[in-house]
């Protein structure tokens, strides 16, 4: 009987078996991950390829160069704020004249020194009464020229710098030692109790008002500080209101002279000071605050 070989010769591979392994090692190898429970996949429509990138990239995304090209083109066509122009108000002109000829008016009398060419007879018993009296037409000239570029927007747009260095002018060189003084020659005043009243609470104002304006400035709070700055320009501009309302009344009570006062010049001429120093200044500050009150307040943002 003869030996049989053991050994057995493997089968052929076809074709179709090397595809089927093919195919199956492939299913294998690729993991599907299923889409979350509750949502709906979304299949490519028919007859379009969708394109995988190649394995270790990212898929592209919009260009963070171009998103802030974009925004600067967006901010380029906005609307650009310009200062109004000078010639947009009209009530300049008339206020810058008014202020130059007021002072032009007032000032003259005192650089003399000479208290015989005062306007204001000085008080018995107050020595310092005329001295001071100059210093504070000096101080208040100041203020009151400086004041008007201040509320000038066209001048505080168009020339920051200079707005500053005016309003430290205006604070320090006017209104401050102006308001010092004011203080005192209120208190030592001639012309009767009624118009002491007023400038000892008159004064206090005036350096209140401009102090916390500035104030403000320096705190950046600039919405603020025009507020305080509006109330400071109105009892500084008062000086020439009083003037006005001294006019009115003494034409008013000069033909009751000799009737009403019995003749007595110093009778008439307290009642006129009292009456014209409380006018002078308490209805431009009332008007100042009408203005700011009816004015839309800015908006606040954090």
């Amino acid at each position: 009987m003869a030996d049989t070989d053991t050994t057995r010769t493997p089968a052929p591979t076809t074709v179709a078996d090397t595809a089927r392994t093919t195919a199956s090692g492939t299913a294998a190898a690729t993991t599907q991950t299923a889409p979350p429970a509750g949502t709906t996949r979304t299949d490519p429509p028919a007859g379009t390829t969708r394109t995988v990138p190649p394995a270790g990239t990212t898929p592209a995304g919009p260009d963070p160069g171009s998103r802030r090209t974009s925004r600067t083109s967006r901010a380029s066509r906005a609307p650009v704020t310009r200062p109004r122009r000078w010639w947009r108000r009209p009530w300049m002109a008339p206020l810058g004249v008014v202020l130059v000829l007021f002072v032009a008016f007032s000032l003259p009398p005192y650089l003399s020194l000479d208290p015989a060419q005062s306007r204001v007879t000085p008080p018995e018993g107050a020595p310092l009464y005329h001295p001071l009296l100059v210093a504070h037409v000096l101080f208040a000239s100041v203020a009151t020229l400086a004041c008007w570029f201040q509320v000038w927007p066209w001048f505080r747009q168009r020339f920051p710098a200079a707005h500053r260095r005016i309003g430290r002018l205006y604070v320090f060189a006017g209104v401050l030692p102006a308001g010092v003084i004011g203080f005192y020659l209120g208190v030592v005043t001639p012309f009767g109790p009624v118009a002491q009243a007023s400038g000892m609470i008159m004064a206090p104002l005036w350096l209140i008002c401009t102090m916390v304006g500035w104030r403000r400035a320096r705190q950046r709070r600039f919405a603020d500080h025009r507020r305080w700055m509006v109330r400071s320009f109105a009892l500084t501009v008062s000086i020439i209101t009083n003037r006005i309302w001294g006019v009115v009344f003494f034409l008013l009570l000069y033909p009751q002279l000799e009737t009403t006062f019995y003749g007595d010049e110093k009778l008439m001429s307290w009642l006129v000071a009292g009456a014209t120093a409380w006018l002078g200044w308490t209805l431009p500050l009332l008007a100042a605050q009408w203005w700011l009150d009816r004015r839309p307040q800015p908006v606040r943002t954090a």
